[in-house]
Formats: structure tokens, C-alpha cells, sequence
């Protein structure tokens, strides 16, 4: 194991409310505690396969003593992917030398952490993940910071949309993130009351969506709201913006608000809209749980560090952050239960 004087940081993937709160407390602890130098890898891991000028940012307590309440990342990000290509995740490993890294801590989601996973069973890299999706899927901890402030700005985005369903006798489709899983919308829709909500985890009902839709306009209610999930499918393909793959071969999402919208109003006869939150799920300031998770994660993953805990990531565990092996970080999805499911089920209509 080698000795630990410089520790490089990094952020992969979707931006998520905290990534700055992470950043914040693993400099800070790194450097009042440990007495060890930090910098920051801009770009993700595209910082250690294109660098640029200003690659790596020395980072200093002062640098992020305010930085807490800010959303999105101060390293920037990419969905850079050192295992698409032949030689390259050796590169990353060269770079880092010629950078003088001897320790990394890389926060990111199943795709970030994954290539972390890769290059330290490949070539010993002395890293720490740090679990970041405001999807809320990593299986190995209850829950992700982001995640929190995405079901807030969703539930604010549906609560205000109430009125003008009502207002103009509208049903309106709220389409919210979630590729496999549905935290998000469950959370959301649960929160703000949506007539319907649906989730990638189970198939949705057409025939049962139209017979809440008309049975509601039979009570003098000829409106409604809809939260889905945009990996919600009506087939077994996704609904996509485009055929195009990021580098870990993600399609696209987008567009089931639009096709569901249809659908609906086709079958009641209602006047139906879609809303596609996209991008405003991620933005702006993190909720105060967040700032706090994101703390705590940051504080573990620099003791992780100091501790050699190499392979490990972070993970909240009941009230306790600890760390789990990446391998169970990146092996499996986690989706909403079938029983968390019947809670949202039992306020359709």
C-alpha cells in the first residue's frame, strides 16, 4: 500500500444536489486532520484521459468553506467511460502518477463507481467511492444525497400544476427521472397527492388509468395529474429521445409523458397536457437533509482514506455511515418494493 500524500477527487456522471457538500467535507477533513494535499480532477474521468490546462484544481479549505449550499459540482462532470476503449484505463492509471495522485476518492453513480471497482482490482488504484444518484438505486446504502432534493422540487413542480389542471379542466402528465427505478416519482407523487402515479417496476394499466380518469369526470372532477416515470414502458422498449448511446450505453430517455398524454385523452375524451421536468430535477440548491447526508458521506470517505479502506464505498446504513465493498455498491439496482408501490396505489382516483 502505497503512502498517501496527495488525494485526488473526482465527480462522474449527472450532477445531483451535495456533490459540492462531499467535496467541501473531504477537503476539509483531508487537510485539517490528516495533513494531506487535495485537488480536485475536473471533468470526471475524462480528467485523466484528455487533460486539459486546468485539469487539476489545488484544493484548500478556504477554496470550499462556502461552497455547501451550492447545487452541481465546482470539479465538473462527464459520462466519460475508461473501459469503452482498449488501453485506455491504463492511461488512467499513468495519468494519475504523472499527476502525483496516490489516492483517489471518485463520487458518482453505478457507472462511476463501477470503473472505480475496475481499476482497483486491475491495478491496485487506492480508491474510495462516494455513492451519488438522485435516483436513489445503489443498492449497498439506503439512501443517496440528491435524492431528497429531486422529490422536493418534483412534488413543488406537481403542487403547482394542481391549480391549472383544475383551473382549465386538464388532465396533465408530469413526466419525472427514473430509468429503472422509480424513487423519484413514487416519492413525488406520493407527496403531492397525483391521481395516478407509475413507475418503471410495475406495468401500468391503461384500461384502470382511463376508468379513474372517466369516473373522476363523472364526480365533477374533469381534471387530474399524472406522475410517471420516464422509463415507465407500454412495451418492452423505452421511450427515447434519439437512438444515441452515452459511452456506459445509455440510451436517452424522453417522451412517454407525451405518448401517455395521448393516450389518455384519446380514450376519456379529457383535454390532457405533459410537463417534462427533465434537467430541474438536478439544479438548485440542496435541501437541508442533503447538505447534511453529503457531510457526513464526505467526512467517512476521507477516514476511509486515512484508513486505507481501498475498494470500499460509503454507505448509509440505518443511522450509521460506513463502508461496503464496491462490488455490492455496482451489482444490483434498487427498486421500489412491490409494498411501497401499494402505499401510492391506494390514493389513485
Amino acid at each position: 500500500m502505497a503512502e498517501v500524500r496527495r488525494v485526488g477527487m473526482l465527480t462522474g456522471g449527472g450532477d445531483a444536489p451535495g456533490l459540492n457538500g462531499v467535496i467541501r467535507a473531504v477537503t476539509t477533513k483531508c487537510i485539517e486532520d490528516y495533513d494531506y494535499e487535495i485537488v480536485g480532477l475536473k471533468r470526471g474521468w475524462k480528467s485523466l484521459l484528455d487533460p486539459k490546462p486546468d485539469t487539476v484544481m489545488p484544493l484548500g479549505v478556504d477554496d470550499v468553506r462556502y461552497i455547501l449550499q451550492e447545487g452541481g459540482t465546482i470539479l465538473g462532470s462527464s459520462r466519460t467511460n475508461p473501459y469503452k476503449n482498449e488501453g485506455d484505463a491504463e492511461r488512467v492509471v499513468r495519468q494519475m502518477e504523472d499527476f502525483g495522485v496516490d489516492a483517489l476518492v471518485a463520487i458518482g453513480g453505478d457507472d462511476t463507481l463501477g470503473v472505480a471497482k475496475r481499476l482497483y482490482d486491475d491495478f491496485g488504484v487506492q480508491v474510495v467511492g462516494c455513492p451519488k444518484t438522485i435516483d436513489n438505486d445503489l443498492s449497498a446504502t439506503d439512501t443517496t444525497f440528491g435524492y431528497d432534493t429531486a422529490v422536493s422540487i418534483a412534488t413543488d413542480a406537481i403542487d403547482r400544476l394542481r391549480t391549472t389542471a383544475r383551473s382549465h379542466e386538464r388532465v396533465i402528465v408530469v413526466e419525472v427521472m427514473g430509468r429503472h427505478a422509480g424513487w423519484i416519482t413514487w416519492g413525488a407523487g406520493l407527496a403531492s397527492a397525483a391521481n395516478v402515479t407509475l413507475i418503471p417496476e410495475v406495468e401500468p394499466d391503461l384500461d384502470e388509468i382511463t376508468r379513474i380518469f372517466k369516473e373522476r369526470a363523472e364526480n365533477g372532477e374533469k381534471w387530474g395529474l399524472v406522475a410517471v416515470s420516464e422509463g415507465v414502458t407500454f412495451s418492452e422498449d423505452f421511450v427515447t429521445q434519439s437512438a444515441e448511446k452515452d459511452e456506459f450505453g445509455h440510451v436517452r430517455l424522453g417522451g412517454v409523458a407525451e405518448g401517455l398524454a395521448g393516450e389518455i385523452e384519446e380514450r376519456t375524451g379529457i383535454e390532457t397536457r405533459h410537463v417534462v421536468l427533465g434537467h430541474l430535477q438536478r439544479g438548485g440548491t440542496p435541501t437541508a437533509f442533503d447538505r447534511i447526508l453529503s457531510t457526513r458521506y464526505g467526512l467517512r470517505a476521507a477516514e476511509a482514506v486515512k484508513n486505507g479502506e481501498w475498494g470500499k464505498m460509503v454507505a448509509l446504513r440505518g443511522n450509521e455511515i460506513v463502508t461496503v465493498d464496491l462490488s455490492e455498491a455496482t451489482d444490483e439496482t434498487k427498486t421500489v418494493p412491490g409494498d411501497f408501490y401499494k402505499v401510492v396505489e391506494t390514493f389513485f382516483g
